[in-house]
């Protein structure tokens, strides 16, 4: 055990993430999560996970799209968060724009039922995907193409491996996920996430909501602890899947 100390500041919030070989697994993009819970665990106040989010969290949480290709997210989240198109700052999009990427990454939310506001400004953005099962409805799928770019993967369900492999194809090298719970407890159930980006916040309460949300009885995913910083009173930590195959 090490009692940590204070360190140097960092300078720039994003630079310790942007610094990661994020080098991609066969077939499929590298997957990381960013999320917020409180010292009891609780992931959401209200259902929305805004109250949790303070400060350098706040910050962190818009800069560090600033290294995916793809901005994942449920249905639910989207619909609870009121999510608007992806933004970053001029100079995050320009460093992209000079690294041959585009200036800004994908939206793409997941949803069988399809039961989405098409006239959410996050629909209105230049570039925006919805992910869905092979069996969803026929006409749900026409209607959301005039919106957005359809994948549609599995049957009854969304099979996220296969829409991760649909994304490598397109390019896409790395794919963030900002949950919800369910979503990220599917991904950490298949063994498909990479790296998790969590802040512990200064507060106890609110819904009884973990981060992830994993079937009974499923597989435990070891994870290797990569950095911590600290700025107020919460805990940034940033975990590494642990595998004997490498990535």
């Amino acid at each position: 055990m090490r009692r940590l100390r204070e360190a140097e500041a960092i300078e720039d919030l994003l630079a310790p993430y942007e610094s990661v070989d994020r080098a991609a697994p066969a077939g499929r993009p590298w997957v990381l999560a960013n999320m917020v819970a409180g010292l009891d665990g609780s992931a959401a106040f209200g259902g929305r996970v805004g109250p949790l989010s303070q400060g350098a969290d706040m910050e962190l949480f818009r800069v560090l799209r600033a290294v995916a290709d793809i901005v994942l997210v449920g249905a639910a989240t989207f619909r609870t968060e009121g999510y608007g198109p992806v933004r970053l700052p001029e100079d995050r999009q320009a460093t992209r724009r000079s690294d041959g990427r585009s200036a800004l990454p994908t939206l793409a939310v997941v949803t069988r039922s399809l039961d989405l506001d098409w006239s959410s400004p996050a629909f209105a953005a230049s570039s925006c995907l919805v992910v869905t099962s092979g069996g969803a409805d026929s006409a749900r799928v026409e209607a959301a193409s005039a919106h957005a770019d359809i994948v549609q993967t599995g049957d009854a369900a969304v099979d996220l491996g296969a829409a991760l492999g649909a994304f490598a194809a397109a390019g896409h090298r790395v794919v963030l996920c900002e949950g919800g719970p369910t979503l990220l407890g599917e991904l950490v159930e298949l063994d498909l996430l990479d790296e998790l980006c969590l802040t512990l916040g200064p507060v106890m309460g609110g819904d009884p909501l973990p981060v992830a949300l994993t079937r009974k009885g499923g597989d435990i995913r070891q994870f290797v602890l990569r950095h911590v910083a600290t700025d107020g009173q919460s805990l940034f930590l940033r975990y590494e899947r642990e595998r004997s195959d490498g990535p």
